[in-house]
């Protein structure tokens, strides 16, 4: 099965949509819209792990070119991501300075 052009960006605009939302969940880092991508795949692949071992339904899956994307398991995904990588790289949270 191929994937056109056209389905290929809409699939990058719904994962770097789901990544922002996890990433805002989540608290959050630094990066555009192209790390928003990367973490959103990131998260559908964590996501539906995740599911699949818990023996949990897909929710919200949207067919780009016959390909399923799992909207929901994207965002959580996505935020657990995010979240472990703040704890594993010390927070990264913004600290406040005094001059």
């Amino acid at each position: 099965m191929t994937l056109t052009l056209t389905g290929l960006l809409i699939l990058l605009i719904v994962a770097g949509v789901c990544g922002a939302i996890g990433r805002a969940i989540s608290g959050g880092t630094g990066g555009g819209f192209f790390v928003s991508i990367a973490i959103g795949f990131v998260g559908a692949l964590l996501g539906t792990f995740i599911a699949a071992r818990m023996h949990l339904p897909e929710l919200l899956t949207v067919a780009v070119d016959g390909r399923g994307f799992p909207i929901v398991w994207s965002i959580i995904g996505a935020a657990l991501f995010v979240a472990l990588v703040h704890l594993v790289s010390g927070g990264g949270g913004r600290r406040l300075r005094s001059y």
